[in-house]
């Protein structure tokens, strides 16, 4: 699996207990994720984080040429969006590319329409994405293959986390890769419940 030791241990160590316990409070994590970002939406419109207070934030940072991970992962987060029916709509999911070469808005936009409608395509700058990328301790390395034909011809390491935030910014709980859409789905709802309550 493309992802980094460190977020490997705290993501299997921890991903079993947050929030599938019961999101009585914001579990102790070794680090806290989340921070302020100045990215660009797939419409091609700037969009910071402030923007989204007042929603939950459920993000996962991943590329468009991804074969496997990100598939797989916008799949779930598309599963457990739609298992939660009407309460969906006070979550704003994100996919944050970690490609800004390849990943402009466009191809962003027919990426992200092939999951849930309600997922939000985010790229810009390199300095834009590094800076997210660090404020949510995602590993990103890029990877060419000897056979590479191009400069274009690459592959992206990357964490494969999912993050949940709360509407005030606050880091809430993380799904590792392999969490089932119904996990998921079933956390995210605890949380709301609490959150909202």
């Amino acid at each position: 699996m493309r992802l980094a030791s460190g977020l490997l241990a705290i993501g299997l160590g921890l991903g079993a207990t947050a929030g599938w316990a019961g999101p009585a409070k914001t579990p102790a994590f070794p680090v806290q994720f989340g921070g302020p970002f100045e990215l660009v939406d797939h419409h091609g419109q700037p969009r910071s984080d402030h923007e989204f207070r007042g929603r939950f934030l459920l993000l996962f940072f991943g590329y468009t040429h991804c074969p496997d991970i990100c598939p797989t992962g916008l799949q779930t987060i598309t599963e457990a969006l739609e298992m939660l029916g009407a309460r969906a709509g006070k979550l704003q999911p994100l996919f944050v590319s970690v490609d800004p070469r390849r990943d402009g808005p466009a191809v962003l936009k027919d990426y992200v329409g092939n999951f849930h409608p309600g997922i939000l395509g985010l790229t810009g700058s390199e300095a834009q994405v590094r800076a997210a990328a660090r404020a949510y301790r995602v590993h990103r390395r890029k990877v060419v293959p000897r056979d590479a034909e191009g400069p274009d011809d690459y592959l992206v390491d990357h964490g494969s986390l999912t993050y949940l935030m709360a509407p005030d910014g606050r880091f809430l709980t993380l799904f590792p890769f392999n969490t089932t859409p119904g996990s998921m789905a079933k956390t995210i709802a605890k949380y709301l419940n609490v959150e909202s309550g």
